[in-house]
């Protein structure tokens, strides 16, 4: 049920990437790519981010911060790279989450399986699967 809801929620948010209609006549215009980096004048803030889920088998995994995804995926699985934060990110922050899928407990019931998110080497988010089933979410701030 989360795992329906957080795909709502990120699909809900996601804009349209659909190119505008050519002009008549004339040829499509290219249009400009959506970046994260920060505006001119803006200084970045840069952090690494490395978003993980543990455990083994198979599982959907929704992530969002470093690009984001919702696909099926070999356990364990990690993504790595750098968040860099706009002047406007650093004051209201930045989420990085990751929700994984089920998996096989130990007990052979079907619990969460457990993430953990990591910025600058330091853990800062992280569930076991099964007294937290919300994920892994962060909110990196400068």
């Amino acid at each position: 049920m989360t795992l329906c809801a957080a795909t709502a929620l990120l699909l809900a948010g996601c804009g349209s990437a659909e190119p505008k209609p050519a002009p008549e006549g004339g040829k499509q215009q290219p249009q400009p790519a959506a970046s994260s980096a920060p505006a001119a004048g803006g200084g970045g803030a840069k952090h690494d981010v490395t978003l993980e889920v543990g455990g083994t088998g198979k599982t959907a995994v929704m992530y969002s911060g470093l690009g984001s995804g919702f696909e099926q995926q070999t356990l364990p699985w990690s993504k790595s790279g750098t968040a860099e934060l706009t002047a406007a990110e650093q004051k209201v922050g930045y989420l990085v989450s990751v929700v994984p899928g089920t998996v096989t407990g130990s007990d052979g019931k079907l619990q969460q399986a457990p993430c953990t998110i990591k910025v600058d080497g330091k853990v800062v988010a992280e569930s076991d699967g099964v007294t937290n089933v919300k994920g892994c979410s962060y909110t990196i701030k400068q």
